[in-house]
């Protein structure tokens, strides 16, 4: 449930997209992270990085696209997006605060947490998502200066890049659990 709440809002964007218009799309994502954020403290939880940050993100590219150019383009609004995730996401790990950590902590035991290798498999579990985000906006850009090539091009490259994501966050610590013989957390609940 933990990762469908985590990618609930992007989800939800990625599909009004195709149904509505951009402002819309933005502006209801931005609801979404306010509402996990909304259930992360009902359940006594820390607000996340990610769902935050994403929520100014979304809130936003909403401002600007209602305020100041309601006719920027679909891959100028999913560039837009992609690059927040991007600078969101490397700059948990500049922080020194991945964004995964928050989110393992939860999950897992206190001993667990406090193991050697745990900080270093969410820098690693982040960097895959960093990855991801930094693919997707490449792919928005070849489609922005090349616009002669097929939309579905971005779409299977974003398909691609987050669901490698979502499979390097579920096998990585399974591996460094079989490797080092400890666990270590990850995202909970990745199926």
């Amino acid at each position: 449930m933990t990762i469908f709440l985590i990618l609930a809002p992007y989800g939800a964007y990625t599909f009004l997209m195709f149904m509505t218009s951009a402002t819309i799309s933005v502006f209801a994502a931005c609801a979404i992270c306010l509402a996990t954020i909304a259930i992360d403290v009902a359940r006594g939880r820390s607000v996340k990085i990610l769902a935050a940050g994403s929520a100014i993100l979304f809130a936003g590219i909403g401002l600007f696209l209602a305020l100041h150019d309601p006719w920027l383009s679909t891959l100028g609004v999913k560039l837009s997006v992609d690059i927040g995730i991007f600078v969101i996401s490397l700059g948990s790990m500049l922080a020194r605060r991945p964004f995964t950590l928050q989110y393992a902590i939860e999950s897992v035991p206190a001993e667990t947490a406090a193991m050697p290798g745990f900080l270093t498999a969410n820098y690693f579990i982040t960097g895959a998502w960093t990855l991801a985000a930094l693919l997707m906006m490449a792919a928005n850009i070849v489609l922005l200066y090349f616009p002669g090539l097929p939309v579905w091009l971005g779409i299977a490259v974003a398909f691609a890049a987050r669901n490698s994501a979502i499979y390097f966050t579920k096998w990585y610590p399974e591996y460094r659990q079989i490797k080092y013989g400890t666990p270590t957390g990850a995202l909970p609940e990745v199926q």
